[in-house]
């Protein structure tokens, strides 16, 4: 079991994102994570867009619990199609050749009342580099793999996983809100990332990791 308490863990790494001790805006001390400004002005899909832009945490696993305090809020730049993107990567191979992840999207969460189909859009899963989030919506059934959660910019959620074999679980603040049998990438070791996206400042406190 692994515990932290916003604080950077020795031996982490940033991939395309800066990260370090800052305030949230509940005025807790938590650590902060955002893209760097080279990829903020670069373009969606190619260097930005479900993509290996986390903190990297030492350690690696296979299967586990993982759970963590997460708070999103816009910066001043977002694009209008930014939506909070924060969440937890998993299995995350090399720097980021391969790996999972299940994120929220704050301002699509239920608090907002956000239009049809955004508020069935709160949490999403993806699998790198081959299962982003459109090819999903595209090939497979409507909300398999995306879920609504009453969630909401600025405010924190408990985003926690449960890592089994080719199944992933998703609860939000104790609610489950996703279920996959069969996710989109063969089961292997790799470590945990902190990630965010576009237009995210992202603050994660209380980070979790029972090992299976």
């Amino acid at each position: 079991m692994t515990d932290w308490i916003a604080a950077m863990p020795a031996g982490a790494e940033a991939v395309g994102v800066e990260a370090g001790l800052a305030t949230a805006p509940d005025s807790r001390p938590a650590l902060r994570v955002a893209l760097v400004p080279a990829l903020r002005a670069g373009q969606l899909g190619r260097d930005f867009g479900d993509k290996p832009t986390f903190l990297l945490l030492p350690g690696t696993l296979t299967d586990a619990g993982i759970s963590v305090d997460l708070c999103a809020r816009l910066l001043p730049d977002a694009p209008e199609y930014a939506r909070g993107f924060i969440g937890l990567a998993y299995r995350v191979a090399g720097q980021g050749d391969r790996f999972e992840a299940v994120y929220l999207r704050p301002t699509n969460g239920l608090t907002l009342a956000p239009p049809p189909p955004r508020d069935r859009r709160a949490v999403q899963y993806f699998a790198f580099p081959d299962w982003p989030y459109d090819r999903l919506r595209a090939e497979e059934p409507e909300g398999r793999h995306e879920a609504p959660a009453d969630i909401a910019p600025g405010r924190w959620a408990r985003l926690r996983l449960r890592v089994a074999g080719s199944a992933v679980t998703a609860w939000v603040d104790g609610a489950q809100v996703l279920h996959l049998d069969a996710a989109k990438a063969v089961p292997a070791p790799g470590r945990i990332g902190l990630w965010v996206d576009i237009g995210t400042e992202g603050f994660f406190r209380n980070l979790r990791v029972v090992p299976a």
